[in-house]
C-alpha cells in the first residue's frame, strides 16, 4: 500500500473515530460551508430589517445552518417556515433586545462625552453590558430551533453559561469582532452577521461537562 493511501486510510478511520464527520457531514464541504455562511448573513440581514425581526432573523438563520452541516434539506421555503414561526413571540425577544441596547449605547455615548463623574466606570460597565445582551441574544437564537421556546432557549443559554465559561468568551469574542468589522467596513456587516450567527451555532453545540 502507498503512504499516500496510507494516510487516507488513517484519516478515514480518525474521522470516524472522532465521529465529526459523521455527526457534521455539511461541514466536510469548507467552501460551500463559507458559502453558506455567508447567504445565512444576507437572509439575517433582510429578515431582520425591522430591527425587531432581528431574533427571528437570527434563530431561522441558525437552524438554517445547523441543517446545512447535518447535510439535511435547508431550502430558502424552511428559512420562511422558521422565522415566521420565531416571530410569533420573537417580536417581543427583539422589542425588549432593542430597548436595552438602546438604553445602554445612550449610557456609552454621554460615558464617553467625560461630562459624568466616574465617566470611566460608567464606560466600562455599558460596554460590558452590551456585550453581554447581544452574547446573550446570539446564545439563546443558537438554541431555539432545538429548543422551540424562547423561554426554554433562554434557560438553555443560562445553563450552558454555567457549564461553559470559555464558551461565553468565545461568543463574547465573536460579538466583539463582528461588531468591529461593521463599524470599520459597513459593506462587512453581511458577511459578519453570518459568521456571528454560525459562531453562536458552533459554541451551542460544543461537548461541555455532564455536571451541572
Amino acid at each position: 500500500m502507498s503512504r499516500r493511501r496510507r494516510e487516507a486510510v488513517r484519516g478515514r478511520e480518525a474521522a470516524a473515530h472522532d465521529g465529526s464527520s459523521l455527526r457534521w457531514p455539511g461541514a466536510t464541504a469548507k467552501f460551500a460551508l463559507f458559502g453558506e455562511v455567508l447567504w445565512v448573513g444576507v437572509l439575517c440581514c433582510v429578515a431582520g430589517l425591522g430591527i425587531v425581526t432581528i431574533p427571528a432573523a437570527f434563530a431561522a438563520g441558525s437552524a438554517h445552518l445547523h441543517r446545512f452541516l447535518r447535510a439535511e434539506d435547508s431550502p430558502l421555503r424552511q428559512f420562511a417556515a422558521d422565522f415566521t414561526a420565531a416571530l410569533r413571540t420573537g417580536w417581543l425577544v427583539g422589542l425588549g433586545v432593542a430597548v436595552a441596547v438602546s438604553l445602554l449605547l445612550l449610557d456609552i455615548v454621554v460615558a464617553s462625552s467625560r461630562l459624568l463623574p466616574g465617566w470611566q466606570a460608567v464606560l466600562a460597565l455599558g460596554v460590558v453590558l452590551l456585550a453581554s445582551v447581544l452574547a446573550g441574544l446570539a446564545g439563546t437564537t443558537a438554541r431555539w430551533h432545538a429548543a422551540g421556546s424562547w423561554r426554554v432557549a433562554w434557560l438553555e443559554w443560562i445553563r450552558d453559561v454555567r457549564r461553559d465559561p470559555a464558551g461565553v468568551l468565545w461568543l463574547v469574542a465573536a460579538v466583539a469582532l463582528a461588531a468591529i468589522v461593521a463599524w470599520q467596513l459597513p459593506p462587512l456587516v453581511v458577511p459578519a452577521v453570518g459568521c456571528l450567527v454560525f459562531a453562536a451555532l458552533a459554541t451551542s453545540v460544543r461537548e461541555r461537562p455532564t455536571g451541572t
